[in-house]
Order: structure tokens, then C-alpha cells, then sequence
């Protein structure tokens, strides 16, 4: 019989490597959740708002603001409390709820930027069927598929996680509750979920990538066989932010969860990067690139300012 304590509550030791400099990394983080929040809550105003904005390609992008909005916000708030100066324990509870919400997300984000390369797919190999094949009906469909799947693999991971006893140590080392960071403090053999998380994380983000790159592929033939210079760039125009957004996004992953050393500081830049810093960018992304976009942007801001003259 060996004397052992149940955990009830996890220390979150923080961003290896940087002590004393969490007043500059408040500041730092602070800025960006704040531009993430406010960037795409104004993306996601404006399509709702814009009648031009509702197509397909459109409706997608207000679900990755969403997901932008609940990823960053799954780390950012807890993070930043304990970069002010406030304790660094999070609940059992607390801590399940982070890593299942983080990875929900995670998934979410991989299977909506592939529907999206899909949805550019349609848009340019077969332009006069496009709106018969992304129909509203299909188009729901995709997306709840994407949030439902994101759920499942999410739920599979978590309760392997936790299933297993916590009756040691309780200091996390790393800033949130993540898989490689929670596990080295089970009391039990963690071989079956570490080949599961692989499995799951590493091994369907490269599907979904592919899956990417096989429908980039397949416009650059198509954009390659159109004739006029005008219409190869409008329709390379409609891509090159969600190119981007994706290059943003899956850099990180492929990073962290394909290196099988990878230094703690640098797992913890490139989590942050993809946690906070890609939220804020997608807005940016696709407001700038996108003339529709701006030119709804103009509209809501000329609006707002009409309705505050006539107050």
C-alpha cells in the first residue's frame, strides 16, 4: 500500500525561460488577445451585417472568426491572470476544460480550413455549378460536420487523459494544460494515450493538409488554363488569403507535434504564435487581400458614423 494523495488542483509553471519578464509579457499578450477579440468580432459583424457577404466562402470565414474568438480564448484569459501577478493554480476541472476546449478547436481548425480549400475548389475548377453544389444546405452541413468531428476527437482525448490517476506531483510545466504537458504527471503507464494523441493529432492534420494542398494543386491547373492575365489574377486573388491564413495555422502544428525533441521554449513560442498571434492576423489577412471585405468594412463604419451624427 503506498500513501497517495489525489490531485485535486494543477500549478502552471508558466513559459519556460522567461522569469522576470512577465510585466512585459502581460503587456505583450495583452495587446494581442485584446486586437484578436476586437478584429474578429468586427469580421463577423460585417458579414453578418452585409447582404454581398452572404455566400459560401463568406459563411465559412465567420465560423474560423468564431473559432478564432474561442481558441485564443481558451489559454489567453488564464495565462495572462497569472502573468499580473495572481496565482498560478488552475482547477482539475478547470485544466479538463482547457485541454478539451483546445483541442475541439484545434480540430475545428483544421477540418474548416480544408472545407474552405474545398469550397475555392468548386468556386474555380466548376464556376457554373458552384452555387448548386454549395447550396445553404450543403454548406451547414460542412460546417457542423466540422464542429461536431472537432467534439469527437476532442472527447476521445480528453478521456484518455484523464482516465488515468493524478496522485503526484501537480506542477505542470508549461502555461495550459496540453497533452505532452499533463501527462509526465500520471501515476500510470501513458504509452497508449501518447500513441493516441499522435495518432489523432499529428496524423489528421497531415490528412487534412493534404487534402489542401491536393485542392491548390488542382486550381493552380485550373487558374494555369485560363486565358487572360485579369482573370488568372482575380482568380488567384480569391485563394491567396486563405494560402496564407493556412501557411499561418499549420506551421505550428507541423512544427511541435512532428519535432521528437523540440526545446520547451521553442514549443511554447510556436503554441503562442498559434494561439494568439495567427488569431489576430486572420482578420488582418483577409480584410486586406479582400475587396469585399473592405468594401463592407467601408459601409459599416460609413453607418455607424451616419447613425452617431443623426443621435
Amino acid at each position: 500500500m503506498r500513501n497517495l494523495t489525489v490531485v485535486t488542483e494543477f500549478i502552471l509553471l508558466g513559459i519556460p525561460e522567461t522569469e522576470g519578464l512577465e510585466t512585459a509579457l502581460s503587456f505583450l499578450f495583452s495587446s494581442l488577445y485584446l486586437c484578436t477579440l476586437l478584429g474578429n468580432v468586427l469580421i463577423l459583424t460585417t458579414i453578418i451585417s452585409s447582404s454581398r457577404l452572404h455566400v459560401p466562402m463568406y459563411f465559412f470565414l465567420g465560423n474560423l472568426s468564431i473559432f478564432d474568438l474561442g481558441f485564443s480564448s481558451t489559454t489567453a484569459p488564464e495565462m495572462l491572470f497569472y502573468l499580473s501577478g495572481n496565482s498560478h493554480t488552475i482547477s482539475y476541472a478547470g485544466c479538463v476544460s482547457q485541454l478539451f476546449f483546445y483541442h475541439f478547436l484545434g480540430c475545428t481548425e483544421c477540418f474548416l480550413y480544408t472545407v474552405m480549400a474545398c469550397d475555392r475548389f468548386v468556386a474555380i475548377c466548376f464556376p457554373l455549378r458552384y452555387t448548386v453544389i454549395m447550396n445553404h444546405r450543403v454548406c451547414s452541413i460542412l460546417a457542423t460536420g466540422t464542429w461536431m468531428g472537432g467534439c469527437v476527437h476532442a472527447i476521445v482525448l480528453t478521456s484518455l487523459t484523464f482516465q488515468l490517476p493524478y496522485c503526484g506531483s501537480n506542477k505542470v510545466g508549461y502555461y495550459f494544460c496540453d497533452i505532452p504537458a499533463v501527462l509526465p504527471l500520471a501515476c500510470e503507464d501513458t504509452s497508449l494515450v501518447q500513441r493516441v494523441s499522435l495518432t489523432n493529432v499529428g496524423l489528421l492534420s497531415l490528412i487534412c493538409l493534404f487534402l489542401i494542398l491536393f485542392s491548390y494543386t488542382c486550381i493552380g491547373i485550373s487558374i494555369s488554363k485560363i486565358r487572360s492575365a485579369e482573370g488568372r489574377q482575380r482568380a488567384f486573388s480569391t485563394c491567396s488569403a486563405h494560402i496564407t491564413a493556412v501557411l499561418c495555422a499549420y506551421g505550428p502544428v507541423i512544427i511541435i507535434y512532428l519535432q521528437p525533441n523540440p526545446s520547451p521554449l521553442l514549443g511554447a513560442i510556436v503554441q503562442i504564435l498559434n494561439n494568439l498571434v495567427t488569431p489576430t492576423l486572420n482578420p488582418l489577412i483577409y480584410s486586406l487581400r479582400n475587396k469585399d471585405v473592405k468594401s463592407a468594412l467601408k459601409n459599416v463604419f460609413s453607418k455607424r458614423s451616419f447613425t452617431l451624427k443623426n443621435k
